[in-house]
């Protein structure tokens, strides 16, 4: 046993002194290899220590929660019934509930369980402040900013502390909305700004801190702690009383498990299947990229190695000995890039920390970097290289040794049966997708369709050589530089399938997701419901006794050119609170109110059932034969109603009654005030009914003025519209006039349609620029180790007589091919995938579990101008970078074959 592992050290010693030696005189070729295998690495390595330098837990930046303090102690709940349920931190996890009942826990109380202690108590709330347009919203803390306790909370960049509760400091953010001098409150409190200071855990949004009393936020219901530590004993004890405690001795030595209450043993460590097999799929995808990207590197070197191995073999050397030669490449590059990366990673991580804090608005913790989450990630990087070396080790393995030494090419027939198992490969992906696509909204369909887009990218790859040489025998009507690079692409595959796998594949997840993406957006653009014409909008001041014409006032101050006009509406308020619906009328006159013809409905206005004598033009869901119709209703004492699907109401009623007019019907008009003085009226009146899908829209309907009267409807101004269009900055500016002279009770709306978040465009952008990038490393890289490897025929061709030019354009010939072919199997295996998933993301949910949903059994959307880019443009652009960097001239090299 001694005897053989000794051998095999010594044979991977001499396999290791080749690849180094090999990897010294093709610098080039390792350096691109480097690179290929570094990339991911670097990524993956800045994401992990980006992501554990956010990640702030236990005794990490403790100060930004405690300060200088032992303990902080909250009152859970302010009905006294609040047993607690924590972890050590009670960030992390926790509840309440069981109690006895009774008052919340007071500082009394506290003292009484842990003894006489320095306490700084604290509070926290949010108030409404006055800037130069308006008002707006300010998060407060009140406590002694100087007490030592305190030091770490709030961190004072200029200025000075407040000493009295008529001084503040504020935060840079608020700053910026130029409150003045002073900062004046709604509640008529003014506090002179003393300096400005910064949270020790967040930034952005408006902060101001204070000394207790300040902001008249009431009685503490948080303390900070000082003296002796505060133990795991302590915390449940405070915990029975109703307080939530962080301690800095808990976070620094949590209790075991064991110790916890049985209510917040979530068993956080154990992961959910589908999120398993959905990492477990990401893990496998980005390897097989990176194998790809990284394998024709290796299939060049082996290729020049193959005299070196050819005399090993002739030597008396095995096989296994001719595999272990090339997987040593493996080693090498796949070690130094690895260690390239980890240190790149690292480096790259410091300098995006600041960006993230910049983007996500927290304060991260200290710079951290974690060894085992990188180890892991070397692992990564180290088999990564191995298997992008395994295929072109065993072809080098069994390539003819007598061919090599006679200078002619030694590559053996490709296998029959891999296209054949690429076409099952092929079909049982598509199954799986197929299933996954039938399982809709019901759930479970998502990790088959996963799984099925690894499975396709699988046999896709073991169909890629047909592919090819089936793409050099069509080229033979082609221009001789594409005749040359299609035939040179099917003569050396072992570098032409990894490259071309690596386009496919990169391809595949970008059309994937892209249509994944574009689907959902597409549902999501068809299923919205405008509230307003677009560029349209609305204030509506919510208090019972609304001033519209102080507002109208205000309003011509700021936006002088802004035309408003009232809405009149039924007044909800009225009573306790007044109901107002639509019902079908009775067979005859007097019969009782059948059911409702609308059961759902919401806008922002103050009225679900609007006053007026014609359609208001702010009514959405109309076409202009309807608003004519709906107007001569109205002119005529009768109502608007918006009606559901399967109540029969609609454009069709009333055709078969002589003189009925299309779309009118009678309908009970039925208004419940609600209260001590509550009443009940019901009148029938000529109603043209609209019908909308899903049983939804933004209003119940309009009464004409007579119908109102004949009702006692109760009516009041129900909003203010904006007559449009109105920009953005004045919409800002108005809200913030409404809000300073109606607070909170307001809303300032303007309808803008449907806007994708800025998100989907983000990702989009990333799909294209990964794309992009993917494709032009993975083309280029393949490109220029086949013009380095193809260096004795492009000698040939200039020695017979062909213009320099010839090899640029078999250069650019060849990054098109490689990149076109990808390009194009890339999108038809990927749109498998990608119109699947549209099933389970787009589909209708049956909410009402009775098994009924309307809708489309999906949406399909197929981002054309993404895919146009990916399949056509990028492989375009790779070739005319590559044919204008090429080298036009060639020193000319002696061939055998």
């Amino acid at each position: 046993m001694s005897g053989r592992f000794s051998g095999a050290v010594v044979g991977w010693r001499l396999a290791l002194r080749l690849a180094a030696r090999e990897a010294r005189r093709a610098r080039g070729r390792s350096l691109l290899t480097l690179v290929m295998i570094a990339l991911p690495v670097t990524a993956v390595s800045i994401a992990d220590t980006v992501y554990a330098t956010a990640e702030v837990s236990g005794l990490e930046v403790v100060e930004r929660r405690l300060g200088a303090a032992q303990a902080r102690v909250d009152a859970a709940d302010a009905s006294g019934d609040a047993v607690v349920f924590q972890l050590p931190d009670p960030e992390d996890g926790m509840g309440w509930g069981g109690g006895q009942g009774g008052d919340p826990l007071t500082l009394a109380e506290v003292e009484d369980l842990l003894g006489q202690r320095p306490v700084a108590p604290v509070s926290e709330g949010s108030v409404r402040y006055k800037t130069a347009l308006g008002s707006g919203d300010a998060e407060v803390l009140e406590t002694a900013l100087d007490d030592p306790l305190t030091a770490g909370l709030v961190e004072l960049t200029s200025g000075r502390w407040p000493t009295s509760t008529d001084e503040v400091v504020v935060n840079a953010f608020l700053l910026g909305r130029e409150p003045g001098e002073r900062l004046e409150l709604s509640r008529g409190i003014s506090l002179e700004i003393v300096g400005t200071a910064e949270s020790g855990s967040t930034t952005g949004r408006a902060r101001a801190y204070g000394l207790p009393g300040a902001f008249e936020l009431g009685e503490p219901s948080s303390w900070l702690v000082g003296g002796d530590p505060v133990e795991w004993a302590d915390v449940r004890d405070l915990n029975e009383l109703g307080g939530v405690v962080t301690s800095r001795a808990v976070l620094a030595d949590p209790p075991p498990e064991s110790a916890l209450a049985p209510e917040v043993r979530y068993g956080q460590d154990l992961l959910d299947g589908p999120l398993v097999a959905s990492l477990v799929l990401v893990v496998v995808m980005v390897l097989l990229e990176v194998v790809l990207l990284a394998g024709p590197a290796f299939a060049v070197g082996a290729r020049r190695q193959s005299r070196t191995l050819a005399l090993v073999a002739a030597a008396g050397g095995t096989p296994r000995q001719a595999r272990r030669v090339v997987l040593a490449s493996g080693v090498v590059l796949g070690a130094l890039a690895t260690l390239l990366g980890l240190v790149l990673g690292v480096l790259g991580g410091a300098a995006a920390v600041p960006l993230a804090e910049r983007i996500t608005d927290q304060r991260f913790g200290p710079f951290d970097v974690q060894p085992w989450h990188l180890l892991g990630v070397a692992a990564f990087g180290l088999l990564s290289a191995l298997l992008a070396a395994a295929v072109p080790a065993w072809l080098a393995s069994r390539q003819d040794v007598v061919a090599v030494l006679a200078g002619r090419r030694g590559d053996a027939a490709p296998s029959r049966r891999s296209p054949v198992l690429g076409v099952a490969l092929l079909g049982a992906g598509v199954a799986a997708a197929a299933y996954g696509a039938s399982r809709g909204t019901a759930g479970g369909g998502e990790v088959p369709i996963a799984a099925a887009a690894i499975v396709c990218v699988l046999g896709m790859i073991l169909l890629v050589p047909p592919v090819v040489s089936a793409v050099a025998r069509a080229a033979r009507h082609l221009p001789l530089s594409l005749r040359l690079a299609a035939r040179d692409a099917a003569r050396h595959r072992t570098r032409t399938v990894p490259a071309v796998a690596a386009v496919a594949a990169t391809v595949a997840g970008v059309v994937a997701l892209g249509v994944a993406i574009s689907s959902d957006e597409a549902q999501n653009r068809e299923t919205y419901t405008a509230t307003l014409p677009e560029g349209t909008g609305l204030v509506v001041d919510y208090r019972r006794n609304p001033d519209y014409e102080q507002i109208e006032a205000a309003l011509a101050d700021v936006a002088p050119d802004l035309a408003t006009r009232r809405l009149v509406g039924v007044d909800p308020d009225h009573g306790r609170y007044t109901e107002v619906s639509f019902r079908t009328a009775g067979d005859r006159p007097g019969d009782r109110p059948g059911e409702v013809v609308l059961s759902s409905w919401g806008g922002a206005l103050d009225a679900s059932v609007l006053v007026a004598d014609q359609v208001p033009d702010v009514l959405v869901g109309l076409d202009q034969e309807q608003r004519a119709a709906a107007d001569e209703v109205l002119r005529e004492g009768g109502a608007l109603a918006f009606s559901g699907p399967g109540n029969g109401l609609g454009p069709d009623i009333g055709d078969d009654t002589a003189g009925a007019r299309e779309g009118v019907a009678r309908s009970a008009v039925v208004l419940r005030v609600r209260g001590p003085a509550g009443s009940r009226r019901v009148v029938e009146v000529p109603t043209f009914f609209v019908p909308v899908e899903g049983d939804y829209a933004p209003m119940q309907g309009v009464l004409s003025t007579r119908a109102a009267e004949r009702l006692s409807a109760p009516v009041h101004d129900a909003g203010l519209v904006l007559a449009g269009p109105v920009s953005r900055a004045v919409e800002q500016d108005v809200s913030e006039v409404v809000q300073g002279m109606a607070g909170q009770r307001s809303s300032t709306y303007v309808e803008r349609g449907y806007e994708p978040p800025a998100e989907t465009a983000v990702v989009q952008l990333v799909l294209g620029a990964l794309g992009a990038v993917l494709m032009l490393g993975g083309t280029l890289t393949a490109t220029f180790l086949a013009l380095s490897d193809a260096r004795p025929d492009l000698a040939t061709l200039s020695a017979v007589g062909a213009a320099p030019r010839t090899r640029r354009g078999v250069a650019a010939a060849y990054a098109l091919v490689v990149g076109l072919v990808g390009a194009v199997l890339g999108a038809l295996v990927g749109a498998v995938p990608g119109v699947a998933i549209t099933y389970p993301l787009t589909g209708p949910v049956d909410y009402s579990g009775a098994g009924t949903v309307t809708g489309p059994s999906h949406y399909l959307d197929v981002p054309w101008l993404l895919v146009l880019v990916v399949v056509v443009g990028l492989p375009v652009l790779t070739s005319a970078v590559v044919g204008l960097t090429a080298r036009s001239r060639l020193p000319l090299t002696a061939r055998v074959d």
